[in-house]
């Protein structure tokens, strides 16, 4: 049997489904489990980390929005991390890991074979989870590393920890997709990230909306894409203050570069680079964090067709 998708959202996960889901990660029968949401017990999180473990079909696994709520829970992913060798997606989106959490689960991440991407964004991190992150995006050839990052709405970090982001990811050989929305980064940082963009061989998509940024940034940013060859494709800068003019320039040249890569290779297919995201914007214990309720979310057992779809791109 060709491997699945179970994707449950804001439900409390009944005895049986708990089960259903152990069963289907024991048989390597499932490719993307995503639980975003979901309530659970404490118990039947740890049968679940524990069928993960040993899981060698699972390739994309989202546990957003607070199912990763306390130390213990993150103890018992950690250890599943820790012997899984499959997962390529990660997405622990909206949940209170804080610098503390991020330690316990950064050793399982740094040697996991396989990880690609990660999302850690609301989940109250600061300057020293920057440090460790920093060690997911090793120096140009030292060994693999992330190519997706998402930081969404970590306001306790610092321009220090940003400055220290940059660094990496200048010199960073696998990074492609960075998210930094909803963070008050502000036109200094903003600064030190267009110096990264330039270095960077490899990063395509860079998420600066809603960063207080302004013309000052905007106008640095527009030098880079001008005179400097990158890689870059999209660069989000909404819900800043930032003339209209200004960003449809970037996005004038922008465009003009992925026009000329297509006639002279032929650029690959642009792939959906949300898999799995949250919305930056929502910030905790607001009414949007709040999953409605759907007769209809329950259990999702899906062909291959989705995983494959949403996982080819970390494959190639």
């Amino acid at each position: 049997m060709l491997p699945s998708s179970i994707q449950i959202s804001g439900e409390p996960l009944s005895g049986a489904e708990v089960r259903d889901i152990c069963r289907g990660l024991r048989d390597n029968a499932v490719r993307l489990l995503s639980l975003r949401g979901c309530r659970l017990c404490d118990r039947d999180f740890g049968r679940i980390c524990r069928a993960l473990a040993g899981a060698t079909s699972l390739a994309q696994l989202n546990l957003n929005l607070g199912v990763v709520s306390s130390p213990s829970r993150i103890k018992q992913l950690a250890e599943a991390l820790r012997t899984n060798r499959s997962i390529q997606s990660l997405f622990l989106h909206g949940s209170p890991l804080t610098d503390a959490g991020l330690a316990l689960l950064n050793p399982a991440l740094a040697l996991h074979p396989a990880l690609v991407a990660l999302d850690l964004g609301d989940c109250m991190l600061g300057d020293e989870a920057i440090n460790l992150i920093c060690g997911l995006l090793p120096p140009d050839g030292a060994k693999s590393g992330l190519k997706e990052l998402t930081l969404s709405a970590n306001p306790g970090i610092t321009p220090k920890g940003w400055s220290r982001l940059a660094i990496a990811v200048a010199h960073s050989s696998q990074v492609r997709v960075l998210n930094l929305d909803y963070n008050p980064l502000g036109d200094h940082v903003a600064g030190m990230l267009a110096v990264a963009v330039a270095s960077s061989r490899t990063l395509e998509v860079l998420d600066l909306e809603g960063t207080g940024l302004t013309n000052q940034s905007a106008q640095t940013l527009l030098d880079m894409v001008e005179n400097y060859p990158t890689a870059l494709r999209s660069l989000v800068l909404a819900e800043n203050s930032i003339s209209p003019e200004l960003q449809q320039q970037i996005c004038d040249l922008l465009s003009e570069g992925e026009e000329e890569e297509e006639v002279a290779g032929g650029a690959g297919d642009t792939q959906d680079r949300e898999r799995g995201r949250e919305p930056a914007a929502h910030q905790r214990n607001s009414s949007s964090w709040i999953c409605p309720s759907d007769p209809s979310s329950q259990m999702v057992l899906m062909t291959s067709g989705l995983g494959d779809s949403l996982l080819a791109e970390t494959e190639m």
